[in-house]
């Protein structure tokens, strides 16, 4: 009932930036928090930033300053420009929706992205 689609990974130097995109579509009624998460080779995956429906943001000690997550509500969108990017960022990137979806009746999903590969080189 719900696709997300992400995109805007890719190859970086150390340094450079990269804003990571993921749009969802489908029967939604409402979106609540939107989140970025991330999986390093061999690691489990971690919490990157999240933002509200209100528009509060959270973020994870390693990527505070120089991520920032942002959102567009008419877009059903939400972003992650990623800025003074590290060898250890490396990893794929998963958006993560709470989504109120309409039908016969409202259901709340929670909802993952593929993932989009980021790769930071030194």
């Amino acid at each position: 009932q719900v696709q997300l689609v992400e995109s805007g990974g890719g190859l970086v130097q150390a340094g450079g930036s990269l804003r990571l995109s993921c749009a969802a579509s489908g029967s939604i009624f409402s979106i609540n928090t939107m989140g970025w998460y991330r999986q390093a080779p061999g690691k489990q995956r971690e919490f990157v930033a999240r933002i509200t429906s209100g528009g509060s943001t959270d973020y994870a000690d390693l990527v505070k300053g120089r991520f920032t997550i942002s959102r567009d509500n008419a877009k059903n969108t939400v972003y992650l420009q990623m800025n003074s990017l590290k060898p250890e960022d490396t990893a794929v990137y998963y958006c993560n929706l709470g989504v109120v979806v309409s039908g016969t009746q409202y259901r709340y999903l929670e909802v993952w992205g593929q993932g989009t590969l980021v790769t930071v080189s030194s």
